[in-house]
């Protein structure tokens, strides 16, 4: 896919000063779209957002709850986008066991007032709803989940993210049918990622945040769930895949692209947490880890892939780097961030030039 289309479009990016949003950012910025952000302040200290100086590659900028409708309505009207990438959310398995509610209310009510803001916008536009992989009804089962298999989700988080693939669904049948697309010109799709790590992320209880932190202060790093399997990839993977199904919206419109997708890795790299941690601390030349397991610990997944076959089939997609690749990256944007002073912005733009070198986008 040449991704040459987003050059001069107009891109409505909720989240952009969380980590896959900045990401994204940057590399729309680097593809010469008009990027218009829309987003509460950085949930973290550091965050990518300051460090990459994001506010830069932005045409415009509004700091605001998605929950307030009257706010997004306003923004969202202004930008007159060509593609609004809906990434804003509460991400955190963990956190929602502390805020099951807020997790919901922005989750769920949050992609609604998004959709509602499209419904009012009036124009043709291609909309992609970032939910998760963990929107599925997890049976632990050894095969990767299709887009068609069951929403469902154990705890708050993962269930909140099926009941807003349940909410988009409702959306595209309701107000943006495929049968009238020529009317409204509007196409909706969501997207479900796997388990993303990359430079810039300091999440609370995420892994690589986990790792990071530990090894820069050098002592072991806590793994709470070595055994757990995770669909571990860059996240340049699934922002890869994002953009093509966009460049697909803009460059055919066609009822097909609005539809559920799955942008995962390779069917049979997934890893248990021990092991990515282990390559981990080898990349970074240093470092062990200690086993949590024992903890009393809320429940997560003990297995989960994600099948990705649809993407392959119809939008060509497909993952370029291998699991080491990804780790060794991500080992590499820390430790020239943290340790040698390099310019994170720097980081970033060099690890998108040579994703987009090797996939000849």
């Amino acid at each position: 896919m040449n991704f040459s289309i987003f050059q001069n479009k107009r891109v409505f990016l909720t989240g952009h000063t969380g980590f896959k949003g900045s990401w994204l950012a940057v590399w729309l910025h680097r593809l010469g779209a008009e990027v218009y952000g829309y987003s509460q302040p950085p949930p973290t200290e550091p965050s990518n957002y300051v460090l990459s100086r994001i506010r830069e590659t932005l045409a415009g900028e509004t700091s605001g709850d998605i929950r307030d409708r009257m706010r997004l309505h306003e923004a969202l009207a202004a930008a007159a986008p060509d593609v609004v990438f809906h990434l804003a959310a509460q991400p955190l398995v963990r956190e929602s066991y502390a805020r099951p509610f807020d997790t919901f209310d922005v989750n769920v009510m949050g992609t609604a007032s998004v959709l509602d803001a499209v419904r009012d916008l009036g124009r043709p536009c291609a909309v992609i709803c970032i939910t998760t992989d963990k929107c599925y009804e997890n049976r632990e089962q050894v095969w990767g989940y299709r887009e068609c298999d069951p929403m469902g989700g154990h705890d708050p988080y993962s269930a909140s993210k099926g009941a807003a693939e349940l909410l988009i669904s409702s959306y595209r049948r309701s107000f943006f049918a495929s049968t009238r697309l020529a009317q409204h010109g509007v196409q909706l799709a969501s997207a479900r990622a796997g388990n993303v790590i990359g430079g810039g992320d300091w999440a609370k209880d995420r892994i690589v945040t986990d790792m990071v932190t530990a090894l820069h202060e050098r002592r072991p790093v806590p793994v709470r769930n070595p055994h757990a399997i995770r669909p571990w990839q860059h996240v340049l993977e699934p922002l890869s895949g994002y953009l093509t199904l966009a460049a697909a919206m803009l460059e055919k419109p066609d009822a097909a692209w609005s539809s559920a997708w799955n942008f995962g890795p390779v069917s049979g790299t997934e890893l248990p947490v021990g092991e990515l941690v282990s390559a981990f601390t080898k990349a970074w030349g240093s470092g062990t880890w200690e086993d949590l397991s024992g903890v009393d610990q809320p429940h997560e997944a003990s297995i989960l892939r994600l099948s990705i076959e649809k993407a392959g089939w119809e939008l060509g997609w497909r993952p370029r780097w291998s699991c080491g690749e990804m780790i060794q990256r991500t080992a590499n944007w820390y430790r020239q961030a943290l340790c040698e002073g390099a310019d994170a912005r720097s980081l970033c733009e060099a690890d998108i030039d040579a994703y987009s070198e090797e996939s000849h986008l």
